[in-house]
Order: C-alpha cells, then sequence, then structure tokens
C-alpha cells in the first residue's frame, strides 16, 4: 500500500536526480540500449542500468526479491572459495531467499534448495548458487521480462529519447515517466 507508494516515489525521485545531474554519462539509457535489452535478456543483466530499471518494475510487481538474489548471487560467484567469509555470505544468502518461509523467499522447487544447502555444508564454492540462480533467471526471462519490455517504463525510453535534440546529452533527457 503507502509504503510501497512511497518506495516508489524515492526510486523515481533518486532515478531522475541521477539523470538530472548527468553525473556519469551513461546515466540514462540510450535507445541503443533499449534495443540491446529488447534483444535478449541477458544484454539486460549484463547491463547495470538495465538492471536498476528491471529492477524499478520488479518492485512495481512485489517481485524484486527475484533480481536481488540473481544480484547477490552475480557478487558471491565472484568471491573466493574455502573463506570463512564466503561460507556466511552463502548461509546469509540461503537465509535470505531460500529457506522455507525466508524474509525475501523466491520461488524454487524443494529439490534446488536442497541441493543448494548441501553444497554450502559442502564448503560453499562459486557455484553453489549457480543452479537457483539459473532458474530464478529462467523464470524472470519467461515471466517478468516479457511484461517488461510492455511496461510504460521500458517504452517511455523510445519516446522520452527521440524528445531529446542532438544539442542535448541523453543523460539531460528525462527518461523516467509515471509508472
Amino acid at each position: 500500500g503507502n509504503r510501497f507508494s512511497l518506495r516508489i516515489k524515492a526510486t523515481v525521485a533518486y532515478i531522475r536526480s541521477k539523470i538530472k545531474s548527468g553525473e556519469n554519462a551513461r546515466s540514462s539509457p540510450t535507445k541503443v540500449d533499449a534495443l540491446e535489452w529488447q534483444q535478449s535478456f541477458q544484454n539486460l543483466l549484463q547491463n547495470k542500468l538495465g538492471r536498476q530499471l528491471f529492477r524499478m518494475f520488479l518492485v512495481h510487481e512485489f517481485s524484486e526479491e527475484n533480481i536481488d538474489f540473481w544480484t547477490e548471487c552475480e557478487e558471491y560467484s565472484k568471491m573466493k572459495a574455502g573463506k570463512k567469509q564466503t561460507e556466511q555470505r552463502a548461509r546469509d544468502i540461503y537465509n535470505k531467499y531460500l529457506a522455507v518461509q525466508a524474509w525475501r523467499e523466491v520461488n524454487l522447487d524443494t529439490i534446488t534448495r536442497m541441493k543448494t544447502k548441501a553444497a554450502i555444508g559442502e564448503g560453499a564454492g562459486p557455484e553453489t548458487f549457480l543452479v537457483a540462480q539459473k532458474k530464478i533467471e529462467c523464470l524472470m526471462e519467461k515471466d517478468s521480462y516479457r511484461r517488461f519490455l510492455k511496461s510504460k517504463l521500458f517504452t517511455d525510453i523510445f519516446v522520452e529519447t527521440d524528445k531529446c535534440s542532438p544539442t542535448n546529452s541523453v543523460s539531460k533527457c528525462e527518461i523516467v515517466g509515471d509508472l
């Protein structure tokens, strides 16, 4: 309800401030970015700004835990195996997203959850969450990604970038409309 509305407004305000400040030439998507994101879900996931916009869309759909889990798995896979902090991070991710009744539980089958828990118990290597991450990625690609491509948040990229004159840098153009 109200808390969700405030989060959306804060996220929109934050992204608008980044775009207006022009603090970074890549602070707003271009039509080229959007076309790449349309081509494949992988292109969207590998682009930081694309992930941010997709996450904003998922917040609107009440399913941002999926992209957050995916992102935390990406970060985790780059950690060194065998270190105490790596094992602790694995347990934290498991407890946050995969444990039964986890506060940010993602939609995974019991077998994947059990295999992931077993992998943590066997030393928490960089591939501990690989299967779970891939399943959530597929879920997002088949479901949320398709709706994202039809959303106002995404289609406004084309409308707003067309409004930018060649003398204005794209980073100064406001692309985030109302959800």
